[in-house]
């Protein structure tokens, strides 16, 4: 058959489908975190092409971290390899305070041990605190009579940054409950864990000598 007796193509857009659903996927990637749960049908693509995206974003020093079974998938830089050029980063770093720190340490810790519970009936497998809840978790790392309302006022503070770099999700306006997302186990693993234990071990003891010096101070009066 020779060229002239070729049928035309009928449907001209099918064969751009496949990377306008890269381009899809992509997109979503460097705005931020990819969840399973919000975006179904971005999500198929993206498995469905991940071969590809790794290709594409290796190109810009980065990789793609995917978890089916949490349902998340984000980049971050790739690790320098010994020998070739460093790139400009992408991704940024975002230092935190120790406050912060702290806080995200806690809350990893106890959505281990929420996943060792087994989780709690009702939640589907999501850790949800209240605002209390996670007061009460920092309360113990602060100095005896430390001012209530201020202390709730931080951690609200530090909530709303937290729900920003998307480690939490505030489930209603007027709720005060937070669902912790399983992306904060990709960030904060056992090594971090461990390496911020040895910093708790260090404040512990700079509270229990600063309370002590009080302490001593107020019987000499």
């Amino acid at each position: 058959m020779s060229a002239l007796d070729t049928e035309p193509d009928l449907n001209p857009t099918a064969a751009t489908e496949p990377t306008a659903s890269l381009s899809r996927v992509l997109i979503a990637l460097m705005k931020g975190v990819l969840y399973r749960e919000n975006e179904a049908l971005l999500w198929q693509d993206l498995l469905a092409l991940q071969a590809r995206v790794r290709d594409y974003i290796a190109v810009l020093g980065l990789e793609l971290i995917l978890d089916e079974a949490e349902g998340y998938a984000f980049l971050r830089t790739r690790p320098a390899v010994e020998g070739e050029t460093e790139l400009p980063r992408l991704v940024q770093r975002r230092p935190l305070s120790f406050a912060l720190s702290l806080i995200l340490a806690l809350l990893r810790k106890k959505l281990a041990e929420f996943d060792a519970g087994g989780g709690e009936e009702g939640n589907s497998g999501r850790l949800i605190l209240s605002r209390d809840d996670i007061v009460e978790l920092v309360r113990v790392f602060l100095p005896g009579g430390s001012n209530e309302t201020r202390l709730i006022d931080q951690v609200d503070t530090h909530l709303n940054k937290i729900v920003e770099l998307g480690f939490i999700r505030r489930l209603k306006a007027q709720s005060g409950e937070f669902e912790v997302r399983r992306i904060l186990k990709a960030y904060v693993d056992a090594q971090w864990l461990a390496e911020f234990d040895q910093r708790l071990a260090a404040y512990r003891a700079q509270l229990e000598g600063a309370e002590a010096a009080a302490s001593a101070s107020e019987a000499e009066a």
